[in-house]
């Protein structure tokens, strides 16, 4: 009978301890859920930069390790500058952001800023030091985004019978513009607003590095991330430029400015 009662407490035991190492491994599963984020491996965040979803790649680390090296088409939010206002480059709360640092200690911590900001679609990825993709240097990124595949690549718009040549600004926003227009040309039906621009709707969101600015005819302005406007004169807002359509205001006034309602096809221009 001793023998009996001795089996049975060892099986008591037993039970016991596997329910609390199953209690405890839900919370440490909880404790993961509830960061707010997504961590990803690599491999799975090569194959989300894949995608035509409107994503932004967003490297947290220095200026000057940005500069030295990171993943192409990647924008700088670095970790210490993300404080308790929302990023002007992240102006969509449910955009899908992608963010490395070094070794990813850095964007573990800009993931968690990021959600306690309010951002919804968070997914961290790690360190550069491990990425087996393509890198590029500050200086390398805007050759290419501005230069394209040959040297002679440049972005261009078709109004009706009239096609004009781009100058891209300097920034994010306009880089990120060119590398969609890489995928692909894109339509888009231009509406005339306030009798001195026309405007219409992007089919993705790119950064904004929105600034106040007096535009003058020819000025191409990105609007909320994803609208895109040709100013045929001046007004005086709030937003990104990126960047200036190669044209006199006459030229810019008849093709932009004497209808209600366009359509502007925006491509690249030799990149065969």
């Amino acid at each position: 009978m001793k023998r009996v009662w001795i089996i049975l407490v060892v099986l008591l035991l037993l039970v016991l301890g596997g329910c609390t190492s199953k209690s405890q491994k839900s919370e440490v599963d909880g404790m993961a859920e509830n960061t707010g984020y997504r961590q990803i491996s690599q491999e799975e965040a090569k194959e989300m930069m894949t995608r035509d979803d409107g994503h932004v790649i967003v490297d947290v680390r220095k200026e000057d390790e940005y500069a030295e090296g990171h993943i192409p088409g990647a924008i700088l939010i670095s970790n210490e500058s993300i404080g308790s206002e929302r990023p002007e480059q992240l102006p969509d709360y449910d955009q899908i952001i992608l963010i490395y640092c070094r070794s990813g200690n850095r964007s573990k911590q800009a993931a968690a800023k990021l959600v306690a900001l309010g951002y919804t679609n968070i997914y961290e990825f790690g360190g550069i030091i491990d990425w087996t993709g393509d890198v590029v240097t500050e200086e390398a990124e805007v050759t290419d985004d501005h230069e394209g595949m040959t040297p002679n690549a440049f972005v261009a718009v078709k109004v009706g019978e009239d096609i004009f040549t781009i100058d891209l600004e300097d920034n994010s926003s306009a880089d990120a513009f060119y590398e969609k227009l890489k995928e692909g040309n894109i339509e888009i039906v231009m509406h005339d607003y306030g009798s001195f621009e026309k405007v219409g709707n992007l089919p993705w969101k790119l950064p904004t590095n929105d600034e106040e600015i007096t535009t003058e005819p020819g000025d191409l302005i990105l609007y909320q991330g994803d609208k895109i406007t040709v100013y045929y004169d001046e007004n005086t807002w709030n937003f990104t430029k990126l960047g200036r359509l190669n044209a006199t205001s006459e030229e810019i006034k008849e093709a932009f400015g004497d209808k209600d309602e366009i359509t502007a096809s925006f491509f690249l221009e030799g990149t065969e």
